[in-house]
């Protein structure tokens, strides 16, 4: 009983601790303006740092990444049906399959597959 008391204490002080340390740390001022303007060998910027970005190009990245995950647990699906019980796992198989075609259905309708304009 007394070891796991001293567990439980310990597992709560530790957290605590890196918890409350983190934020001391992460503490920032942002009353120096120069810390948060570009440096361009100390001369003032030509032009602003930020440049724009496509938000349905980062969709579109999202939307393949996605895609691609699931590509990959599709992989597997010929050697567990070598393994197992091929009645079951044709049915989890298309009905995985049957997941992803209407995403991608919903995702066609919705334009964001259309890069065009």
């Amino acid at each position: 009983m007394n070891l796991m008391s001293a567990t439980t204490a310990i597992a709560i002080a530790l957290p605590s601790l890196v918890l409350t340390a983190a934020w001391i740390l992460s503490a920032r001022s942002n009353m120096d303006r120069e810390k948060s303007s570009p440096f361009e060998c100390g001369f003032d910027p030509k032009s602003t740092a930020r440049i724009p970005f496509s938000m349905r190009f980062f969709l579109l990245a999202i939307i393949f990444i996605v895609f691609d995950i699931e590509i990959v647990l599709l992989m597997p699906i010929p050697t567990v049906i070598l393994s197992n019980n091929i009645n079951t796992t044709l049915l989890t198989s298309m009905a995985f399959l049957l997941i992803l075609l209407l995403g991608l259905i919903h995702e066609w309708k919705e334009g964001s597959l259309d890069w065009s304009y």
